[in-house]
């Protein structure tokens, strides 16, 4: 059998640097030159408060475009915190407060002239637990795009999504039963399918397969690696082997002193988990902490 470690490293090996000629390229200080990429997202100086508890420490960030970022660290670091900036999810929170810049093709998000649904049709959201509205298969898929506004043929894209969201097969004939009838890896993907029926360019994903069991988080995995050719994506995890199997970067948060969440760390998946920078992430990665 083939161990983990060396999937990684073949799937490592697979991976392309763009060339550095293509402008707006995030290096962050001290990162070498092969390590620079064209960024979709830039987090810059990214600090979240909660009412007086300052929960996330300047973070600054630069997502690349076309591949999968998976955030890792022990809980409460801050991770699905960021995740929720990018696209102003906190704002349904009435104690946060964001400082800083989040640049989406270098447009301020929350800059006042942004409208923030705007924002969560171009940057999709799917939470930690499978959440299908209680309406049809069809109607769940459907529902986004018709307030949006779609002109087009409808069944045709609800069709399209399921597809792209390695559903389709299961779910063709049973269309309009609700969407609660799903098993809990098939209501995820219908949720991922849900999202894909906006356009979005940017998907991200707060520990979506935490709650499902191994088959159906393999799946999940799969059409995550299938999306990536389409659709930048940041998957929040808990399981290091997830950010192995899937990520192509991996961002390492922590935790300083006062308790406020901190990025340690952030680089291609290959050298964060075999050679780290930072002894905190290889801590975190040998278990002595976490």
């Amino acid at each position: 059998m083939v161990s983990e470690t060396q999937q990684l490293g073949e799937k490592m090996s697979r991976v392309n640097i763009p060339s550095v000629s293509v402008e707006n390229f995030h290096r962050p200080k001290g990162v070498p030159e092969d390590e620079a990429f064209e960024s979709v997202i830039d987090l810059k100086n990214l600090n979240v408060f909660y009412g007086n508890f300052h929960a996330v420490n300047n973070v600054n960030l630069g997502i690349k475009k076309n591949s999968i970022t998976s955030f890792i660290g022990p809980s409460g670091c801050g991770k699905s915190t960021v995740l929720r900036c990018i696209n102003r999810m906190n704002d349904l929170i009435p104690s946060a407060r964001v400082e800083g810049q989040i640049l989406y093709q270098g447009q301020d998000l929350n800059a006042r002239n942004v409208d923030p649904v705007e924002v969560r049709r171009r940057i999709g959201m799917v939470f930690q637990r499978p959440n299908p509205f209680p309406k049809s298969i069809y109607e769940n898929v459907a529902w986004g795009a018709r307030i949006n506004g779609y002109k087009g043929n409808m069944s045709e894209l609800v069709e399209q999504c399921l597809v792209r969201a390695a559903i389709w097969d299961e779910v063709k004939d049973k269309l309009k039963e609700s969407g609660l009838s799903l098993s809990g890896g098939q209501q995820q993907r219908l949720c991922i399918a849900r999202a894909l029926a906006t356009n979005p360019e940017i998907i991200l994903l707060d520990e979506p397969a935490s709650a499902l069991d191994p088959i159906s988080t393999l799946k999940i995995e799969e059409l995550l690696r299938e999306l990536e050719t389409d659709y930048t994506i940041v998957i929040v995890t808990h399981n290091m082997q997830q950010a192995a199997r899937v990520s192509d970067r991996t961002v390492f948060y922590s935790l300083n002193e006062e308790r406020q969440g901190i990025l340690v760390e952030a680089g291609p998946t290959e050298k964060i988990f075999t050679n780290p920078g930072d002894s905190r992430t290889e801590a975190y990665i040998t278990g002595r902490f976490g």
